[in-house]
């Protein structure tokens, strides 16, 4: 497990645990999440998965693209290596 320091995370840590970014935050916090989760409309809930994923690639272009893949390689993976 790593961590890495809140810059651009609300003011909460980062740590890497089998290859997974994750949050640490109080369990307060996390219970309030919960909570809204458990209250809100599924279009609040599809909305607020969009933004996630949004949010989500814009940091992955930020960084460069990491691990991004030419369109050749990702049409090969994505067709088990046939063409």
């Amino acid at each position: 497990m790593s961590s890495e320091p809140a810059l651009y995370h609300d003011q909460h840590d980062v740590i890497q645990l089998d290859g997974e970014k994750a949050v640490t935050l109080p369990l307060y916090e996390y219970r309030r999440l919960r909570a809204l989760e458990r209250r809100a409309s599924a279009e609040d809930l599809d909305a607020a998965e969009a933004d996630a994923v949004l949010q989500q690639h814009r940091e992955w272009v930020a960084a460069g693209r990491p691990g991004a893949m030419s369109h050749e390689e990702f049409v090969s993976e994505l067709l088990g290596g046939r063409q």
